[in-house]
């Protein structure tokens, strides 16, 4: 069944309290799904057009519209792919964690998504730069108040006397921005280190220190140290 191209609505098991069930991973659709990731990293959602995707997939273009009508159902598609990764991650957040084991192990899995999923972090982020106007229904439908309800699990370490108090929203910003840095900024990164691409070895320094520099930040030791 084709997808409806009149609005962008994002499916987001996470934020309905289930596990993310993944991105579609039929056969025929991950080529078009792979192709358009490239073109909207690289052109923005403006840029990209279903003829750009369907040669880079190496498909006629009528293959890209029997499964979307339109670049936006497809575009949607990918974006509540990126962003159900993303928020599905941070419901792993629980109160009753330890705060050192808990944002340490959140941290890196930020960074395993900027290593393994650049492109995803680049998408959403033309999108957030282009001033976000096909995710103004997802920030519109609960996002603060599902936003609120993760900076309570700070909050309440803090309360509790677990960790130092901090404004838990940016606390929350500074974990997203440095762990999303190396996925957006990979050019000028290797550039710096003198490598053409980061690899394990460079993405493992990056955890290890941003581990060490957060957790110090709100008054905790490295669980690992």
């Amino acid at each position: 069944m084709k997808k409806s191209s009149t609005e962008m609505v994002l499916k987001l098991p996470s934020h309905e309290g289930k596990k993310s069930t993944g991105r579609i991973r039929r056969r025929n659709e991950e080529l078009i799904i792979n192709a358009a990731k490239h073109e909207f990293a690289l052109k923005g959602y403006d840029g990209a057009t279903i003829g750009s995707i369907a040669k880079r997939a190496g498909l006629p273009r009528p293959n890209i519209h029997y499964y979307y009508d339109s670049k936006l159902a497809l575009y949607g598609d990918i974006l509540s792919g990126i962003v159900d990764l993303w928020d599905d991650a941070l419901n792993d957040l629980e109160a009753s964690d330890e705060p050192a084991t808990a944002l340490s192990e959140y941290i890196q899995q930020k960074l395993s998504f900027s290593r393994r999923y650049p492109l995803d972090s680049r998408i959403f982020a033309k999108e957030i730069l282009s001033g976000a106007p096909r995710l103004e229904t997802y920030f519109a439908r609960g996002y603060r108040l599902w936003f609120e309800r993760k900076l309570r699990v700070f909050q309440d370490w803090a309360d509790r006397g677990k960790m130092d108090r901090v404004d838990p929203a940016h606390l929350m910003f500074l974990i997203w921005s440095s762990t999303q840095h190396y996925a957006d900024f990979e050019a000028q990164i290797g550039a710096a280190l003198g490598v053409s691409s980061l690899g394990e070895g460079e993405f493992d320094a990056a955890a290890k220190t941003l581990v060490m520099v957060i957790l110090k930040g709100v008054g905790l030791s490295n669980c690992e140290e």
